[in-house]
């Protein structure tokens, strides 16, 4: 580090030159002897601490920072960037484009927040204060400011949304209304839990109808510029092998005919647009899945319901949390928990029943089915009783084998959650 006189049509100033921790070389220029040995003074004094920061923070734009943020991560998922260039584009960038990275102080962060609150939802707003949040704890990690602004900022409370609780009956009424080409999505999505990219991502090679199995190594996530394309699983979990039930086998073959694929198709896509190409979300669910769910009178349910779905009947027919997890591909198990296993009624009232019969001698009574969930009971188009005799007799039943209990057929006899304990 050195200060250097320099003459100038205006008169002498004084270049300070230094150089950084990772080796950079900076410079910056002083009217004055004085202010130049004093900035030269702090920046040796802090590189000592360990606490210095670099000056170009003080002067470099939100802007510039936030593009350079925004390619910095090689690992990030297409999708994830998109999403964050999109918050960018039209929620910070606005605000803070034009403003000097060291500048921006916590109560103008809250400010922006709160204007984000009056035409976001609660959740949207958190969502766009991550991604603010990640790009100055970059801007931390590189030295550039000594501390986040984002920091004591109050946020609105998040809202869980009360997702309708689909049954049996309304999944055979969907599956009927989607049509043969796309029945088996509703299928997968619901008895094996799969998500919607993970569905238009599934290969014919990818399912082993000799073991029974199907494996999920791929997803169709939307990228840059609104693009379908593919990647690997949501999660480090995500790439699983998951067993399938022979009525869920059956509807794939089925499918198969529908498509008129052979052995020979093993990286054709099961699901895929008439090229043969990536499925595009925004315009399947307008063409397919809102009109599907408006014949069936399913208005408002939303694909990833199906895998909610799967979550709570995993749950209540006493799954195990470790086998649930990794059916659903989750990397932490309490995500298997609390975002998924909506809490039921027949659940509860279970732990009561059990209760009663340990502590005070009375007999379990019968509990209600899947579709009692407390969080559907507002939903008008839940089953009302005696809807389970117009389903038919080709319905998936989200069931699983009782050990060693036979029904007279010859067969393993499941249970059907669309039917209440009591009319059992």
């Amino acid at each position: 580090m050195s200060v250097r006189k320099r003459q100038t049509r205006r008169g002498n100033v004084y270049d300070v030159r230094l150089r950084t921790p990772d080796g950079r070389q900076l410079s910056k220029v002083f009217r004055t002897r004085k202010a130049a040995d004093r900035f030269e003074a702090a920046q040796i004094a802090d590189m000592t601490r360990g606490t210095w920061i670099d000056p170009r923070g003080l002067t470099l734009r939100f802007g510039e920072f936030a593009v350079e943020w925004l390619r910095r991560d090689p690992s990030k998922r297409p999708a994830t960037i998109a999403r964050d260039e999109s918050v960018l584009r039209n929620h910070i960038l606005p605000a803070l484009g034009n403003a000097k990275l060291g500048s921006v102080t916590p109560r103008d962060v809250q400010n922006l927040v709160n204007a984000w609150s009056t035409s976001n939802a609660p959740n949207t707003v958190r969502r766009q204060f991550d991604v603010l949040r990640a790009i100055f704890s970059a801007a931390v990690e590189l030295e550039l400011i000594g501390r986040s602004p984002c920091r004591a900022v109050r946020l609105p409370s998040r809202q869980e949304p009360k997702r309708p609780m689909p049954t049996a009956v309304h999944l055979a009424r969907l599956a009927q209304a989607i049509g043969p080409e796309w029945e088996a999505m509703i299928w997968l999505a619901s008895v094996l839990g799969l998500r919607w990219g993970e569905c238009a991502g599934l290969r014919l090679g990818r399912i082993d109808f000799e073991r029974s199995r199907v494996r999920i190594v791929e997803q169709v996530t939307r990228g840059m510029h609104g693009f379908m394309v593919p990647g690997p699983p949501k999660s480090k979990a995500g790439s699983r092998t998951l067993s399938a039930p022979a009525p869920l086998l059956d509807a794939l073959r089925r499918h198969i005919e529908v498509r008129h694929l052979t052995s020979g198709d093993g990286e054709a896509l099961l699901f895929s647009e008439e090229d043969g190409g990536y499925l595009d979300y925004s315009n399947w669910r307008s063409r397919v899945w809102v009109p599907a769910c408006k014949t069936s009178g399913l208005q408002g349910l939303v694909f990833h319901d199906l895998r909610r779905l799967n979550a709570t009947a995993l749950v209540l027919e006493g799954v195990d949390l470790k086998t649930a997890q990794t059916r659903l591909g989750h990397s932490d198990p309490r995500l298997t928990i609390a975002v998924y296993a909506q809490a039921s009624t027949e659940a509860d009232r279970d732990a009561a029943n059990r209760l009663a019969g340990r502590l005070m001698g009375v007999e379990a009574e019968p509990g209600g089915g899947l579709e009692d969930t407390a969080c559907a009971k507002d939903v008008p188009w839940i089953a009302e009783p005696g809807d389970a005799d117009d389903t038919g007799a080709d319905i998936i039943q989200l069931s699983r084998a009782k050990s060693g209990r036979k029904s007279r057929e010859g067969g393993i006899r499941t249970r059907d959650l669309s039917v209440p304990n009591a009319a059992r």
